[in-house]
């Protein structure tokens, strides 16, 4: 079974009642998160078994002992992989052979793509089901946010959906956790449902900076190079997936194109900042930043800018094993220029 991120929230239940391996891919890491909880959530309660694919590198046999392997207290178990790559290939292939079906086993499968070793290897096979899952746009995600609201009974207008999906960094399971508080706040539930408000989600809603990406883009798109090391060594720290934080640099790229053509030849950045602010088409709390990046990304820089990020995520793409390493470089590279 082939999904991407459109056809798998209705084929979902589908692949829990037929498939036994689940395999999770694409550039939305978050995404590709998020669904592999929704299958595991369909698959009912059970003991969670973690594995990383540099452990099953390490020992290709584990995965299909785990899987045929009785739980001490006889519960049934969901095998759980964080893959990188292809590390998990060979315990994959292993699984593959066993004469015994077992638990099943959900891989989410960072900097990997449904062209992948893994996912060629699972191809067709019965039982299976592979999905891919694409960058996504803010659309999508703000109609996630209130499906999510939806069902724990809290109702979400489009601009507050938009507000929660831009400060959750576009990010699908960020934004579930910020829900999840606004139900409670709210006392909402499926049957007495109550309404959002952005009084509430400001009383509410996270504002450590280690919760989003945005930190380091706006340290590196600021020009900011004091902070850069500390930025990075966070981000070798917090093991961020170097995909998915590249792909905050372009949102917030996409967003300074849209600005730049907006704004067309006025020179004074602060009013047209403001005047979008008052407008509500940028979040309040953006302001400083954007105005900054928007004084230094312009014009011809702005489109070396996005051709540059471009390039690195083909390179990031094509070569997992040393993405967060490019990264690191690429970002240095980008905080350099704009300082210039």
């Amino acid at each position: 079974m082939k999904l991407n991120q459109k056809s798998f929230a209705g084929s979902a239940a589908k692949a829990a009642r037929e498939c036994r391996i689940f395999y999770f891919c694409g550039p939305d890491e978050a995404g590709a998160s998020d669904a592999a909880n929704r299958i595991a959530s369909l698959l009912g309660d059970a003991e969670k078994v973690e594995m990383s694919g540099a452990e099953l590198k390490r020992d290709p046999v584990r995965l299909a002992d785990e899987a045929r392997s009785v739980s001490l207290f006889g519960d049934k178990r969901i095998i759980h992989i964080r893959a990188n790559g292809d590390d998990a290939f060979d315990a994959v292939e292993t699984l593959l052979s066993s004469p015994v079906d077992g638990w099943p086993v959900l891989i989410v499968a960072t900097s990997a793509t449904d062209k992948s070793r893994i996912a060629k290897l699972l191809g067709n096979q019965p039982g299976v089901m592979v999905a891919m899952f694409y960058p996504p746009d803010l659309k999508s995600i703000t109609d996630a946010v209130r499906d999510m609201g939806d069902a724990v009974g809290v109702k979400i207008n489009g601009s507050l959906a938009e507000r929660l999906a831009r400060a959750s960094g576009m990010d699908t399971r960020m934004a579930r956790s910020e829900i999840e508080k606004l139900a409670l706040f709210l006392d909402a539930s499926p049957q007495a449902p109550r309404e959002a408000t952005a009084a509430a989600i400001d009383e509410i809603c996270a504002t450590n900076e280690d919760d989003s990406l945005m930190p380091l883009v706006n340290v590196v798109l600021g020009g900011d190079a004091r902070k850069l090391p500390g930025e990075l060594a966070r981000m070798r720290e917090m093991g961020l997936n170097p995909v998915g934080l590249l792909l905050a640099f372009e949102r917030r790229a996409a967003q300074l194109v849209q600005l730049a053509a907006r704004m067309g030849e006025r020179g004074d950045v602060n009013s047209f900042i403001e005047q979008e602010v008052s407008s509500n088409r940028i979040f309040f709390r953006d302001r400083t930043d954007l105005t900054a990046q928007l004084r230094r990304w312009r014009g011809a820089r702005l489109v070396r800018l996005t051709e540059r990020l471009t390039m690195l995520h083909r390179t990031l793409i094509s070569d997992s094993r040393n993405g967060e390493l490019a990264l690191a470089q690429g970002l240095a590279e980008i905080a350099r220029a704009a300082v210039r």
